[in-house]
């Protein structure tokens, strides 16, 4: 879940690499997952589709006991807001949602209004002030 994920578990990051515009997404779901390299595409195992991953720097050291390194990935299911828009999540978010427009490499993210399936109040739209959740 993304609100278990800890900042130095993230520290290693280089970059994200988007496979899809997360413009019109109101949030990705993540996770830290093993994967064999730092770099490359990694395998996709999930229902629904992969919508992003983490690169890793030359730092970043394997696990001793599986040589594997622990990067994010951000994806989707197929029941979630982006393709059932009156479905389960209308409102409200899965636990390991988050905004992708709150995501930076190190940095992990937050729900914000959007995110959690509501519009921000008119004041706070006409301010151009969005709250993390």
């Amino acid at each position: 879940m993304s609100s278990l994920i800890t900042e130095d578990e993230i520290s290693h990051e280089t970059a994200l690499v988007w496979l899809e515009d997360t413009t019109d997404l109101d949030y990705v779901r993540q996770s830290l997952d093993r994967l064999p390299t730092r770099k490359s595409k990694p395998a996709y195992h999930r229902d629904g589709r992969m919508v992003g991953y983490a690169l890793l720097g030359p730092t970043a050291k394997p696990s001793r006991a599986s040589g594997t390194f622990r990067r994010r990935v951000f994806w989707l299911l197929p029941h979630d807001r982006d393709s059932e828009p009156e479905g389960l999540y209308t409102k409200g978010a899965p636990a390991e949602a988050v905004d992708p427009r709150t995501l930076e490499p190190r940095v992990k993210g937050y729900k914000t209004e959007r995110s959690e399936g509501g519009p921000p109040s008119t004041a706070m739209q006409q301010l151009g002030i969005t709250l993390p959740l």
